[in-house]
């Protein structure tokens, strides 16, 4: 059974001083080269970002790695259907509580900036915004559903500070020392989401048969088949387990990471983007 890790882990990274002035650029190709050939060319890469960071050579490096881009778009720019001329506003690609659409399209009006991409929009009711995705993957192979990844690294944000490993409580000024600090949490990390992960997927399912009808177990109990909600994360499981080990003097717990399905929803529906945007439906 696939089990949710919901966490991610540090693999590379450049701490520079707060003050520093120049270009991230430098920053980002270096550690994209230092990570070329670190993957199995059979595995399908796909590397999220956030609102802010798109950027054409952004998007050529992660391809020139023979990975695959999802990156996400502000709503405030245009974009057209490849036999189309006219360029409408990429906030009109979709409607809030509408279905969502892929597609390729040109982006940008702007024509030293247009590109020819696949763009994945989806913008259901309960969000602000909406998901404007630019990827390489066909839009018949894509799933705007699998940006919802990218929200596991505001758990490893969490974790890395108040919630766990307290980085904010450095008083180091040195980048270089503060990196190796960051060498020490990553494998950490690493080390104590795996054994939450390995005892959550080993932990047996409770037996409700033996409690009485009115047990909140039993309130809490799904009709279908959906896991049930986590209430402790695989970090956190980990570290209670890292510590009773060492405490106790026990060998070190099992650790595995184990894989899950790509997701299919932006939530916990399965309900699958379809149709055209209103501003494409002449097409």
């Amino acid at each position: 059974m696939p089990w949710q890790v919901g966490h991610s882990a540090p693999v590379a990274w450049k701490i520079v001083c707060a003050t520093a002035k120049g270009a991230w650029r430098p920053y980002w190709e270096a550690l994209f080269k230092h990570l070329e050939g670190s993957v199995a060319g059979t595995w399908k890469v796909i590397v999220m970002a956030d609102r802010g960071w798109y950027a054409q050579w952004l998007y050529a490096t992660i391809v020139g790695l023979s990975w695959h881009p999802y990156l996400r778009i502000n709503r405030q720019g245009k974009d057209r259907l490849i036999e189309e001329q006219e360029f409408k506003g990429l906030s009109t690609a979709v409607t809030k509580g509408g279905s969502g659409w892929n597609g390729r399209v040109v982006c940008f009006a702007t024509k030293e900036r247009q590109v020819t991409w696949p763009l994945l929009a989806r913008w259901d009711a309960q969000y602000a915004d909406p998901w404007l995705i630019l990827t390489d993957v066909e839009p018949d192979a894509a799933d705007v559903a699998w940006y919802r990844l990218r929200a596991w690294i505001e758990c490893s944000c969490k974790d890395m500070k108040r919630g766990g490993w307290h980085w904010e409580e450095t008083r180091m000024t040195d980048p270089a020392r503060a990196e190796r600090i960051w060498l020490a949490m990553a494998v950490a990390t690493l080390v104590v989401v795996s054994m939450g992960v390995y005892d959550e997927g080993t932990t047996p399912e409770p037996n409700l048969e033996r409690l009485s009808p009115q047990h909140i177990a039993h309130q809490r109990k799904r009709d279908d088949d959906t896991p049930q909600p986590r209430r402790i994360s695989c970090f956190h499981r980990g570290r209670l387990l890292l510590l009773v080990a060492l405490i106790h003097g026990r060998s070190l717990p099992p650790m595995a990471l184990l894989p899950e399905p790509m997701p299919k929803s932006l939530d916990t529906s399965d309900s699958a983007p379809s149709a055209a945007p209103p501003h494409q439906k002449a097409a």
